[in-house]
């Protein structure tokens, strides 16, 4: 696919910028098939590389500091994209902490905002809840402390421009459509968890959904192309 909006970044670049953030999705190891179909279709259309899911090499920060420089736009806003990446399911593992603090290093960028994700997103996995019969159900969901804590967060985050439609093809398909509905955990006929939809659990929830709409209306409005299938 192919667009006559001319990007401000190079084909180069965007290739890099792609991978960091399949490096990024790959970070805590845990695919199902439709998410390997998923990155395989967007490995495919979008970074045209011509090779299988299983051989794509993830990219190094530095690789990826070499290709976008050191504290440049570039940078920050692949950054921006990363975050967003990282938070899209509502989680935000271990795994991805590391590698988007070795990311904020490698290129010049100030990692104080992540500190924040740290102590907000949190997930229990329901396997850990012990069941308890007639008890109330267990709503994860983030406090007013944590919310004020994440403003700075959510103001860098809105600063995003979208600027190459690869890029906002990538995003308009990583971020869910719509928000996954709530659902009940029960072990032997007992409601043991109860998880609130996404929207309830991830506080930077208004985050993804904003960029979400400027990825589509920057294909549709700036690029002329059809954007159904994203919808």
């Amino acid at each position: 696919m192919t667009s006559a909006v001319q990007s401000p970044y190079s084909s180069e670049q965007v290739a890099a910028w792609l991978r960091g953030l399949l490096t990024i999705a790959w970070a805590d190891g845990d695919f199902d098939d439709q998410e390997k179909d998923l990155i395989a279709s967007i490995t495919k259309d979008e970074l045209a590389l011509g090779t299988s899911l299983e051989s794509l090499d993830v990219i190094e920060p530095e690789e990826l500091a070499a290709v976008l420089g050191k504290g440049t736009t570039a940078a920050e806003n692949f950054l921006r994209t990363a975050v967003m990446v990282a938070i899209a399911d509502g989680t935000y593992s271990k795994s991805e902490d590391y590698l988007l603090h070795q990311l904020c290093k490698a290129l010049g960028e100030p990692d104080n905002l992540l500190e924040a994700l740290r102590h907000t997103l949190e997930y229990h996995p329901p396997e850990q809840v012990q069941p308890q019969v007639d008890t109330p159900p267990l709503v994860i969901a983030p406090t007013k402390p944590q919310l004020d804590a994440l403003r700075p967060v959510r103001e860098w985050l809105d600063g995003l421009e979208i600027e190459d439609p690869r890029v906002a093809r990538f995003l308009c398909k990583m971020i869910p459509s719509q928000c996954p509905f709530e659902r009940d955990v029960k072990l032997f006929g007992h409601k043991i968890v109860h998880i609130p939809p996404l929207c309830k659990l991830n506080p930077l929830y208004e985050q993804l959904v904003g960029l979400r709409f400027r990825a589509l209306s920057y294909l549709a409005d700036e690029c002329g192309e059809d954007v159904s299938e994203y919808i």
